[in-house]
Protein backbone atom coordinates (compact mmCIF):
# COMPACT_ATOMS: atom_id res chain seq x y z
CA UNK A 1 0.00 0.00 0.00
CA UNK A 2 1.45 3.51 -0.91
CA UNK A 3 1.80 6.08 1.91
CA UNK A 4 -0.63 8.22 0.33
CA UNK A 5 -4.02 8.03 -1.30
CA UNK A 6 -2.88 10.95 -3.90
CA UNK A 7 -0.42 13.06 -4.48
CA UNK A 8 -3.03 15.74 -3.43
CA UNK A 9 -2.18 15.13 -0.11
CA UNK A 10 1.44 16.27 -0.74
CA UNK A 11 0.82 19.52 -2.73
CA UNK A 12 3.19 22.90 -1.67
CA UNK A 13 0.91 25.39 -0.23
CA UNK A 14 0.79 27.44 -3.35
CA UNK A 15 -0.37 24.50 -5.38
CA UNK A 16 -3.42 23.98 -3.27
CA UNK A 17 -4.07 27.70 -3.44
CA UNK A 18 -3.88 27.81 -7.19
CA UNK A 19 -5.91 24.54 -7.44
CA UNK A 20 -8.76 25.83 -5.57
CA UNK A 21 -8.74 29.30 -6.76
CA UNK A 22 -9.83 27.24 -10.22
CA UNK A 23 -12.39 24.55 -8.60
CA UNK A 24 -13.71 27.20 -6.06
CA UNK A 25 -14.91 29.67 -8.99
CA UNK A 26 -16.74 26.98 -10.88
CA UNK A 27 -18.34 25.35 -7.72
CA UNK A 28 -19.63 29.15 -7.08
CA UNK A 29 -20.99 29.50 -10.95
CA UNK A 30 -22.77 26.04 -10.72
CA UNK A 31 -24.10 27.26 -7.30
CA UNK A 32 -25.50 30.35 -8.50
CA UNK A 33 -27.76 29.06 -11.27
CA UNK A 34 -29.37 26.69 -8.61
CA UNK A 35 -32.93 27.35 -7.10
CA UNK A 36 -31.40 27.56 -3.55
CA UNK A 37 -28.82 30.40 -4.21
CA UNK A 38 -29.96 32.96 -7.16
CA UNK A 39 -31.48 35.34 -4.74
CA UNK A 40 -28.36 35.83 -2.20
CA UNK A 41 -25.84 34.97 -5.56
CA UNK A 42 -27.62 37.16 -7.46
CA UNK A 43 -24.69 40.01 -7.52
CA UNK A 44 -22.01 37.29 -7.19
CA UNK A 45 -19.64 37.36 -9.98
CA UNK A 46 -17.90 33.78 -9.48
CA UNK A 47 -14.59 34.81 -10.91
CA UNK A 48 -14.12 36.71 -7.97
CA UNK A 49 -14.35 34.14 -5.22
CA UNK A 50 -10.96 32.45 -5.43
CA UNK A 51 -9.84 31.98 -2.05
CA UNK A 52 -10.99 31.00 1.61
CA UNK A 53 -10.75 34.77 2.20
CA UNK A 54 -13.17 35.68 -0.67
CA UNK A 55 -15.83 33.20 1.15
CA UNK A 56 -16.21 35.67 3.80
CA UNK A 57 -18.08 37.92 1.60
CA UNK A 58 -20.75 35.29 0.72
CA UNK A 59 -23.62 34.49 3.13
CA UNK A 60 -23.48 31.60 5.62
CA UNK A 61 -25.83 28.44 5.20
CA UNK A 62 -27.22 26.94 8.09
CA UNK A 63 -28.96 23.33 8.60
CA UNK A 64 -32.07 25.38 9.44
CA UNK A 65 -31.76 27.39 5.99
CA UNK A 66 -31.90 23.40 5.19
CA UNK A 67 -35.08 22.65 6.28
CA UNK A 68 -36.52 25.63 5.56
CA UNK A 69 -36.18 25.30 1.49
CA UNK A 70 -36.83 22.02 1.64
CA UNK A 71 -40.10 22.00 2.88
CA UNK A 72 -41.29 24.50 0.11
CA UNK A 73 -39.13 22.79 -2.78
CA UNK A 74 -38.84 19.32 -2.38
CA UNK A 75 -36.91 16.78 -1.63
CA UNK A 76 -33.09 18.70 -1.72
CA UNK A 77 -33.94 22.29 -1.65
CA UNK A 78 -32.90 23.73 -4.37
CA UNK A 79 -29.21 22.91 -3.57
CA UNK A 80 -28.80 19.74 -6.17
CA UNK A 81 -27.07 20.39 -9.10
CA UNK A 82 -28.63 17.37 -10.71
CA UNK A 83 -32.13 16.01 -10.13
CA UNK A 84 -32.96 14.39 -7.18
CA UNK A 85 -33.97 10.83 -9.20
CA UNK A 86 -30.56 10.67 -10.40
CA UNK A 87 -28.81 10.25 -7.20
CA UNK A 88 -28.25 6.59 -6.64
CA UNK A 89 -29.32 7.49 -2.80
CA UNK A 90 -31.59 9.68 -1.02
CA UNK A 91 -31.29 9.67 2.87
CA UNK A 92 -32.71 11.18 5.69
CA UNK A 93 -31.26 12.83 8.76
CA UNK A 94 -33.30 14.16 11.93
CA UNK A 95 -34.36 17.41 11.53
CA UNK A 96 -35.56 16.12 9.18
CA UNK A 97 -33.13 17.05 6.30
CA UNK A 98 -33.09 15.30 3.16
CA UNK A 99 -29.32 14.38 1.69
CA UNK A 100 -28.70 12.59 -2.00
CA UNK A 101 -25.91 10.28 -2.06
CA UNK A 102 -23.98 8.74 -4.87
CA UNK A 103 -22.02 5.70 -5.91
CA UNK A 104 -19.25 7.12 -7.36
CA UNK A 105 -15.89 6.16 -6.38
CA UNK A 106 -14.79 8.10 -3.47
CA UNK A 107 -18.10 10.10 -3.76
CA UNK A 108 -18.27 10.95 -0.14
CA UNK A 109 -14.24 11.38 0.25
CA UNK A 110 -14.22 8.72 2.96
CA UNK A 111 -11.60 6.26 1.01
CA UNK A 112 -9.31 9.15 1.89
CA UNK A 113 -9.93 8.59 5.50
CA UNK A 114 -9.87 4.87 5.39
CA UNK A 115 -6.29 4.57 3.51
CA UNK A 116 -4.72 6.95 5.62
CA UNK A 117 -6.09 4.25 8.41
CA UNK A 118 -4.06 1.25 6.54
CA UNK A 119 -7.66 -0.64 5.21
CA UNK A 120 -7.55 -1.51 1.61
CA UNK A 121 -6.92 -4.46 -0.54
CA UNK A 122 -7.05 -7.90 1.54
CA UNK A 123 -9.36 -6.16 4.22
CA UNK A 124 -12.91 -7.19 5.61
CA UNK A 125 -14.11 -4.19 7.33
CA UNK A 126 -17.15 -4.74 9.85
CA UNK A 127 -19.15 -1.73 8.89
CA UNK A 128 -20.89 -0.99 11.97
CA UNK A 129 -22.62 2.24 11.14
CA UNK A 130 -26.48 2.64 10.56
CA UNK A 131 -27.88 1.58 7.22
CA UNK A 132 -31.70 2.88 7.84
CA UNK A 133 -32.73 6.21 6.10
CA UNK A 134 -29.26 7.70 7.69
CA UNK A 135 -26.21 7.97 5.25
CA UNK A 136 -23.22 6.98 7.46
CA UNK A 137 -23.32 3.28 6.64
CA UNK A 138 -23.41 4.04 2.97
CA UNK A 139 -20.68 6.54 3.75
CA UNK A 140 -18.43 4.25 4.43
CA UNK A 141 -19.14 1.29 2.09
CA UNK A 142 -18.53 3.54 -0.24
CA UNK A 143 -15.09 4.88 1.17
CA UNK A 144 -14.28 0.97 2.02
CA UNK A 145 -15.21 0.55 -2.04
CA UNK A 146 -12.63 2.80 -3.02
CA UNK A 147 -9.68 1.49 -1.12
CA UNK A 148 -10.61 -1.94 -2.39
CA UNK A 149 -11.92 -3.52 1.00
CA UNK A 150 -14.53 -5.95 1.39
CA UNK A 151 -17.15 -4.80 3.71
CA UNK A 152 -19.59 -6.74 6.05
CA UNK A 153 -22.64 -4.40 6.11
CA UNK A 154 -23.01 -4.70 9.47
CA UNK A 155 -25.16 -1.86 10.67
CA UNK A 156 -25.87 -2.00 14.18
CA UNK A 157 -26.91 -3.88 17.32
CA UNK A 158 -27.39 -7.28 17.31
CA UNK A 159 -23.87 -7.82 19.32
CA UNK A 160 -23.91 -11.49 19.55
CA UNK A 161 -24.31 -11.73 15.44
CA UNK A 162 -21.89 -9.39 15.06
CA UNK A 163 -19.22 -11.68 17.03
CA UNK A 164 -20.60 -14.46 15.02
CA UNK A 165 -20.18 -12.44 11.50
CA UNK A 166 -16.67 -11.31 12.53
CA UNK A 167 -15.20 -14.11 13.59
CA UNK A 168 -16.68 -16.35 10.67
CA UNK A 169 -15.65 -13.93 7.53
CA UNK A 170 -12.06 -12.62 9.37
CA UNK A 171 -13.09 -8.97 9.73
CA UNK A 172 -9.87 -7.04 9.88
CA UNK A 173 -11.08 -3.76 10.26
CA UNK A 174 -13.42 -1.91 12.58
CA UNK A 175 -16.13 1.39 11.21
CA UNK A 176 -18.29 2.30 13.20
CA UNK A 177 -18.51 4.69 16.84
CA UNK A 178 -16.29 5.10 18.88
CA UNK A 179 -17.61 2.74 21.92
CA UNK A 180 -19.38 0.35 19.83
CA UNK A 181 -16.16 -1.80 18.79
CA UNK A 182 -15.28 -2.28 22.77
CA UNK A 183 -18.76 -3.94 23.02
CA UNK A 184 -18.35 -6.18 20.70
CA UNK A 185 -15.03 -6.97 21.64
CA UNK A 186 -16.40 -7.62 25.79
CA UNK A 187 -18.61 -9.44 23.95
CA UNK A 188 -16.30 -12.09 21.97
CA UNK A 189 -14.51 -12.56 25.47
CA UNK A 190 -17.95 -13.65 26.88
CA UNK A 191 -18.44 -15.85 24.66
CA UNK A 192 -14.65 -17.05 24.63
CA UNK A 193 -14.40 -16.28 20.69
CA UNK A 194 -11.46 -14.83 19.10
CA UNK A 195 -11.42 -11.85 16.55
CA UNK A 196 -9.26 -10.97 14.18
CA UNK A 197 -9.58 -6.96 13.97
CA UNK A 198 -6.47 -4.94 13.53
CA UNK A 199 -7.59 -1.46 12.45
CA UNK A 200 -10.64 0.78 13.31
CA UNK A 201 -11.99 3.82 11.75
CA UNK A 202 -14.17 5.65 14.01
CA UNK A 203 -16.93 8.81 13.86
CA UNK A 204 -20.11 9.62 15.10
CA UNK A 205 -18.76 10.62 18.05
CA UNK A 206 -15.71 11.50 20.62
CA UNK A 207 -12.90 9.16 20.84
CA UNK A 208 -11.62 9.29 24.19
CA UNK A 209 -8.32 8.82 25.08
CA UNK A 210 -8.85 6.05 27.33
CA UNK A 211 -10.91 4.20 24.81
CA UNK A 212 -7.98 4.39 22.38
CA UNK A 213 -5.92 3.31 24.78
CA UNK A 214 -8.34 0.35 25.24
CA UNK A 215 -7.93 -1.00 21.45
CA UNK A 216 -4.23 -0.16 21.41
CA UNK A 217 -3.62 -2.42 24.28
CA UNK A 218 -5.77 -5.04 22.52
CA UNK A 219 -3.48 -4.77 19.30
CA UNK A 220 -5.87 -2.50 17.51
CA UNK A 221 -4.75 0.82 15.64
CA UNK A 222 -7.79 3.31 15.93
CA UNK A 223 -7.98 6.61 14.03
CA UNK A 224 -11.00 8.96 13.98
CA UNK A 225 -12.99 11.09 10.71
CA UNK A 226 -14.95 13.98 11.07
CA UNK A 227 -17.70 13.74 9.00
CA UNK A 228 -21.06 15.04 8.57
CA UNK A 229 -24.17 13.65 6.45
CA UNK A 230 -24.91 16.87 4.54
CA UNK A 231 -20.94 17.02 3.78
CA UNK A 232 -19.34 13.38 3.80
CA UNK A 233 -15.67 13.82 4.89
CA UNK A 234 -14.41 17.12 6.33
CA UNK A 235 -10.80 16.07 8.06
CA UNK A 236 -9.48 12.96 9.54
CA UNK A 237 -7.13 11.88 11.57
CA UNK A 238 -3.70 10.05 10.22
CA UNK A 239 -1.14 7.54 11.92
CA UNK A 240 1.03 10.73 13.33
CA UNK A 241 -2.46 11.42 15.99
CA UNK A 242 -1.61 15.34 15.93
CA UNK A 243 -4.86 17.39 15.03
CA UNK A 244 -7.37 16.26 12.01
CA UNK A 245 -6.29 16.44 8.17
CA UNK A 246 -8.99 18.86 6.27
CA UNK A 247 -9.94 16.36 3.29
CA UNK A 248 -8.75 17.63 0.12
CA UNK A 249 -12.15 18.32 -1.80
CA UNK A 250 -13.34 20.92 0.67
CA UNK A 251 -12.38 24.44 1.99
CA UNK A 252 -13.06 25.09 5.84
CA UNK A 253 -13.45 28.75 7.28
CA UNK A 254 -12.84 28.87 11.26
CA UNK A 255 -15.90 31.55 12.30
CA UNK A 256 -16.82 33.35 15.39
CA UNK A 257 -20.19 31.20 15.86
CA UNK A 258 -23.25 32.41 14.89
CA UNK A 259 -22.20 34.87 12.31
CA UNK A 260 -19.67 34.27 9.16
CA UNK A 261 -17.07 36.26 10.37
CA UNK A 262 -13.06 34.72 10.04
CA UNK A 263 -11.55 34.21 13.57
CA UNK A 264 -7.96 34.50 13.80
CA UNK A 265 -5.94 31.36 13.46
CA UNK A 266 -5.50 29.11 16.26
CA UNK A 267 -9.12 30.66 18.30
CA UNK A 268 -11.77 28.97 18.73
CA UNK A 269 -14.88 29.10 16.49
CA UNK A 270 -17.57 27.46 14.16
CA UNK A 271 -16.43 25.04 11.49
CA UNK A 272 -18.06 26.46 8.30
CA UNK A 273 -17.49 24.24 5.21
CA UNK A 274 -17.83 24.77 1.40
CA UNK A 275 -17.28 21.29 -0.59
CA UNK A 276 -16.38 21.29 -4.04
CA UNK A 277 -18.46 18.15 -4.87
CA UNK A 278 -20.34 19.40 -8.14
CA UNK A 279 -23.36 17.07 -7.87
CA UNK A 280 -24.51 19.09 -4.11
CA UNK A 281 -22.41 22.48 -3.75
CA UNK A 282 -22.85 23.42 -0.39
CA UNK A 283 -21.22 26.91 -0.02
CA UNK A 284 -20.14 28.35 3.42
CA UNK A 285 -22.18 25.18 5.42
CA UNK A 286 -22.08 26.01 8.78
CA UNK A 287 -22.04 22.51 11.14
CA UNK A 288 -22.42 24.31 14.08
CA UNK A 289 -19.29 22.24 15.51
CA UNK A 290 -16.55 24.24 17.42
CA UNK A 291 -12.46 23.69 16.48
CA UNK A 292 -9.74 25.59 15.77
CA UNK A 293 -7.19 25.69 13.24
CA UNK A 294 -3.74 23.54 14.32
CA UNK A 295 -1.03 25.65 13.32
CA UNK A 296 1.64 23.19 11.04
CA UNK A 297 2.06 20.55 8.97
CA UNK A 298 1.33 16.99 10.31
CA UNK A 299 4.38 14.90 10.92
CA UNK A 300 3.12 12.39 8.78
CA UNK A 301 4.01 14.36 5.87
CA UNK A 302 0.53 15.37 4.31
CA UNK A 303 0.31 19.20 3.85
CA UNK A 304 -3.23 20.58 4.13
CA UNK A 305 -4.14 22.43 6.84
CA UNK A 306 -5.30 20.23 10.21
CA UNK A 307 -7.98 21.19 12.66
CA UNK A 308 -7.93 20.34 16.54
CA UNK A 309 -10.99 18.35 16.18
CA UNK A 310 -13.81 18.41 17.36
CA UNK A 311 -14.72 20.84 20.35
CA UNK A 312 -18.16 21.48 21.26
CA UNK A 313 -21.27 22.62 19.72
CA UNK A 314 -21.83 26.30 18.69
CA UNK A 315 -25.09 25.47 19.75
CA UNK A 316 -27.07 22.95 22.26
CA UNK A 317 -27.31 20.84 19.58
CA UNK A 318 -25.17 17.26 20.89
CA UNK A 319 -24.32 14.27 19.85
CA UNK A 320 -25.05 11.30 21.82
CA UNK A 321 -24.68 7.45 20.41
CA UNK A 322 -23.82 8.98 17.68
CA UNK A 323 -26.91 10.57 16.92
CA UNK A 324 -27.40 14.21 17.29
CA UNK A 325 -30.15 15.44 19.53
CA UNK A 326 -31.18 18.82 18.79
CA UNK A 327 -33.54 21.50 21.28
CA UNK A 328 -36.51 21.68 19.06
CA UNK A 329 -36.39 17.58 19.75
CA UNK A 330 -37.14 18.45 23.23
CA UNK A 331 -39.43 21.20 22.63
CA UNK A 332 -41.19 19.11 20.79
CA UNK A 333 -41.29 16.33 23.33
CA UNK A 334 -42.62 18.61 25.77
CA UNK A 335 -45.41 19.79 23.30
CA UNK A 336 -46.08 16.32 22.86
CA UNK A 337 -47.66 16.10 26.90
CA UNK A 338 -49.53 18.28 28.45
CA UNK A 339 -48.97 17.19 32.07
CA UNK A 340 -44.72 18.03 31.24
CA UNK A 341 -43.31 21.61 32.07
CA UNK A 342 -39.97 21.33 31.08
CA UNK A 343 -37.53 18.82 29.63
CA UNK A 344 -33.93 18.38 29.91
CA UNK A 345 -31.69 16.11 28.15
CA UNK A 346 -28.35 15.20 30.00
CA UNK A 347 -25.66 13.01 28.11
CA UNK A 348 -22.74 11.57 30.52
CA UNK A 349 -20.70 8.29 30.10
CA UNK A 350 -20.60 5.09 31.74
CA UNK A 351 -17.40 2.64 31.24
CA UNK A 352 -16.76 3.90 27.66
CA UNK A 353 -20.74 4.25 26.41
CA UNK A 354 -22.75 7.49 26.00
CA UNK A 355 -25.68 7.63 28.28
CA UNK A 356 -28.42 9.76 27.63
CA UNK A 357 -30.98 10.70 30.81
CA UNK A 358 -34.42 12.48 29.57
CA UNK A 359 -35.47 14.64 33.10
CA UNK A 360 -39.48 15.54 32.64
CA UNK A 361 -40.76 18.19 35.45
CA UNK A 362 -44.45 16.59 35.90
CA UNK A 363 -46.29 15.33 38.90
CA UNK A 364 -46.62 11.77 37.00
CA UNK A 365 -44.74 9.05 38.17
CA UNK A 366 -45.00 6.31 35.71
CA UNK A 367 -41.69 6.65 33.44
CA UNK A 368 -43.04 4.20 31.39
CA UNK A 369 -45.77 6.34 30.14
CA UNK A 370 -42.84 8.56 28.24
CA UNK A 371 -41.15 5.68 26.82
CA UNK A 372 -42.51 5.78 23.07
CA UNK A 373 -42.56 9.33 23.20
CA UNK A 374 -38.55 9.74 24.02
CA UNK A 375 -37.97 6.83 21.61
CA UNK A 376 -39.84 8.74 18.69
CA UNK A 377 -38.90 12.19 18.94
CA UNK A 378 -35.19 11.74 20.58
CA UNK A 379 -34.94 8.86 18.15
CA UNK A 380 -32.69 7.45 21.16
CA UNK A 381 -33.58 5.17 24.02
CA UNK A 382 -32.60 6.54 27.19
CA UNK A 383 -33.44 6.37 30.83
CA UNK A 384 -36.54 8.56 32.03
CA UNK A 385 -36.25 10.65 35.47
CA UNK A 386 -39.13 12.18 36.34
CA UNK A 387 -38.55 15.79 38.92
CA UNK A 388 -41.36 17.87 40.83
CA UNK A 389 -42.22 20.91 38.70
CA UNK A 390 -39.87 23.48 39.44
CA UNK A 391 -36.92 21.24 39.88
CA UNK A 392 -35.24 22.42 36.59
CA UNK A 393 -32.66 25.13 36.53
CA UNK A 394 -34.24 28.42 35.22
CA UNK A 395 -30.63 28.08 32.88
CA UNK A 396 -32.16 28.06 29.38
CA UNK A 397 -30.13 24.61 29.02
CA UNK A 398 -32.39 21.95 27.53
CA UNK A 399 -29.50 19.68 26.40
CA UNK A 400 -26.76 19.08 28.64
CA UNK A 401 -23.35 17.76 28.32
CA UNK A 402 -22.04 16.07 31.57
CA UNK A 403 -18.81 14.31 29.22
CA UNK A 404 -15.51 15.20 29.14
CA UNK A 405 -13.18 15.33 26.53
CA UNK A 406 -9.93 15.41 27.97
Amino acid sequence: MSRYFDQLETRSSDQRSADNAEALSSQIARAKVLAGYSAAYADVDPTSVKSVEDLADLPVLRKSDLVAAQKKQRPLGGFNARPATNFEHLFQSPGPIYEPGGTGKDWWRMGRFLHACGIGTGDVVQNCFGYHLTPAGMIFENGARAVGAAVVPAGTGQTELQVEAAAALGSTAYAGTPDYLKVILDKADQLGTALQFKKAAVGGGALFPSLRAYYEDRGIACLQSYATADLGNIAYESGAKEGLIIDEHIIVEIVTPGTGNPVAPGQVGEVVVTTLNPDYPLVRFATGDLSAVLLGESPCGRTNTRIKGWMGRADQTTKIKGMFVRPEQVAALVARHDDVAKARVVASREGEADVMTVQLETEANNEAGYLDSVIGLLKLKGRIELVAPGTLPNDGIVIEDQRKYD
